[in-house]
């Protein structure tokens, strides 16, 4: 039976390749251990729609869920939120809050951005001051002057009753009812009197209100 005798070439492919099986052997579990030690990306879109990415949990995003992606970009896992039903309730409810707030701080600073255009100064709005309180005392002027007629024409039924002993019910229709006519123009006139007076005091609360504002305006600016 003829037997191959190896020769140094021979000998030295098996000795390279039972290297490189070991050299394999040796750094797979290697390999493996660090895709599992390296650390991840954790993605998500937070309350307010932002894209938001970390290398680890991220807080703003507690309240859903994360993904965690590998090197490549692949999905591992996704992180359910760490919140309850409660506390998430709870933090939307705080969140809500704090926006209603943030508005609120908004559309102050609108109005008085839009006060100080308006008023300049303390004479532009003294002056407007003026013009609105005019505006209600020409309209009292005139009511004023409608309960005198309503006055004048009282005086005139009351001699017109005089032929009746002064006793309305013996009057005819026509003065009886020029007598209840007469009392309630009175008291319309008397009822819108008194909101013309409460208009003025509304307007002056306003303008009151208003100014000690625009005191602090001036002075910021």
């Amino acid at each position: 039976m003829i037997r191959s005798v190896p020769t140094a070439a021979t000998t030295c492919c098996h000795c390279l390749a039972g290297t490189g099986m070991l050299l394999l052997a040796l750094t797979a579990p290697l390999a493996v251990a660090q895709e599992k030690n390296s650390g991840g990306i954790y993605s998500c879109v937070d309350s307010k729609g932002r894209r938001l990415t970390s290398d680890r949990p991220i807080v703003d995003c507690l309240d859903r869920e994360q993904k965690e992606l590998g090197a490549s970009g692949t999905v591992r896992r996704v992180v359910p939120p760490s919140y309850t039903a409660e506390e998430r309730a709870r933090l939307e409810e705080q969140r809500r809050a704090e926006e209603l707030e943030r508005s609120r701080i908004a559309e102050e600073r609108r109005r008085e951005r839009a006060l100080l255009i308006r008023y300049p100064n303390q004479a532009m709005h003294d002056k407007e001051r003026a013009e609105a309180l005019k505006q209600i005392d020409e309209v009292i002027e005139a009511v004023k002057k409608r309960v005198t007629e309503l006055g004048r024409q009282r005086q005139e039924i009351d001699q017109e009753l005089e032929f009746y002993q002064g006793d309305p019910k013996k009057a005819p229709p026509w003065l009886q009812r020029k007598l209840e006519d007469n009392a309630q123009q009175v008291q319309v006139q008397n009822r819108f009197l008194s909101d013309q007076n409460l208009e003025k005091q509304r307007i002056n609360a306003r303008f009151d209100e208003e100014l000690a504002k625009l005191r602090t305006l001036w002075v910021k600016r």
